[in-house]
């Protein structure tokens, strides 16, 4: 089995979210490889951490309802 397609067959045993989590990896490592910088700055492994750790959190429905966050006097 090559490479790819061990890659692949682990891929379809992941649930949607692991899925999207691969894809923006994937695509990581294509900018990363296009790029003409040897290696990243600070900075942009700042923000490929953070999206890394937020991903999936826009699907989250939120504990907290409007009155939740209504000022209170």
């Amino acid at each position: 089995m090559t490479t790819e397609e061990s890659i692949i067959e682990q891929i379809h045993s992941l649930p949607a979210s692991s899925k999207k989590e691969v894809l923006h990896f994937i695509q990581f490592l294509k900018s990363k490889r296009d790029s003409d910088k040897s290696n990243l700055s600070d900075s942009e492994w700042q923000d490929f951490s953070l999206n890394s750790a937020m991903q999936g959190m826009e699907e989250e429905t939120s504990p907290y309802t409007v009155a939740d966050i209504k000022e209170q006097l």
